[in-house]
């Protein structure tokens, strides 16, 4: 269901969902893509919900703006030697080497991403660096989950996962128990994928935001806002392909 909004000159769209959560309150996202989101109670007014967007409507704005202030230092991908991308919140150097009979493939090498490819064209290069950062992040996140899942004490093994490249999250969760994680994630440095991951662990328990889900992550991991807010300054480039 989608509703929207006005704030002074700026037209706020927002879709909501009905969930079973413990509070009654209601629970706003704004995505790094620039999207809103609304968590309600199930038996919640489409009218009280509405109201209560409209009495974060600032808040909801001051966050859009932001977003739009740091996408303007994101500059388009190019795929050429000199330009930098992050890997585990490391800057990383691309080095593209165009050699036609070489075998292709991505290697990180003293601080710079080495690509070997039979073409200088940017859509191949892309290629091969997204195959290396969905190669890096199943190892990477195989090793986190384990290491997480060993401090949950609900989860007596440690989940299964996938990776999904998505627009707006980062992580999810199956009803089956496997975690869903965007392969992207591994740009980012080592606190924030703690994050996501304990994210959708407590999720595992507690399958909405409700304040036992916040208990729960605080308990497994109390700095988790400061590890969020850095994860939202940096979504741009990250998500930057």
């Amino acid at each position: 269901m989608q509703r929207t909004i006005t704030y002074g000159e700026e037209r706020i769209t927002f879709s909501i969902a009905f969930t079973r959560i413990a509070s009654q309150r209601v629970a706003i996202h704004v995505h790094p893509d620039g999207t809103v989101s609304v968590d309600a109670p199930e038996n919640a007014e489409v009218g009280a919900v509405v109201a209560a967007v409209h009495r974060r409507a600032r808040w909801i704005w001051q966050r859009l703006r932001a977003q739009r202030e740091r996408a303007l230092h994101v500059l388009p991908r190019e795929y050429v030697s000199g330009e930098s991308h992050f890997y585990l919140g490391r800057r990383h150097v691309l080095k593209v080497i165009v050699d036609p009979a070489a075998p292709q493939g991505v290697k990180l090498l003293r601080g710079k991403l080495e690509i070997k490819s039979r073409a200088s064209d940017a859509d191949k290069i892309r290629a091969l660096l997204e195959t290396w950062y969905r190669q890096r992040a199943a190892q990477v996140f195989a090793r986190r989950i384990i290491e997480c899942a060993a401090k949950t004490p609900w989860l007596p093994v440690a989940p299964g996962f996938r990776l999904m490249t998505m627009r707006t999250q980062w992580g999810s969760c199956s009803p089956k128990g496997e975690l869903i994680l965007n392969p992207l994630l591994v740009k980012a440095p080592g606190p924030c994928v703690d994050y996501v991951i304990f994210h959708e662990l407590c999720h595992l328990r507690e399958h909405n935001h409700s304040a036992r889900f916040y208990e729960l992550l605080v308990g497994l991991l109390p700095d988790w806002q400061e590890s969020k807010s850095e994860l939202d300054e940096l979504a741009e480039h990250l998500l930057n392909r």
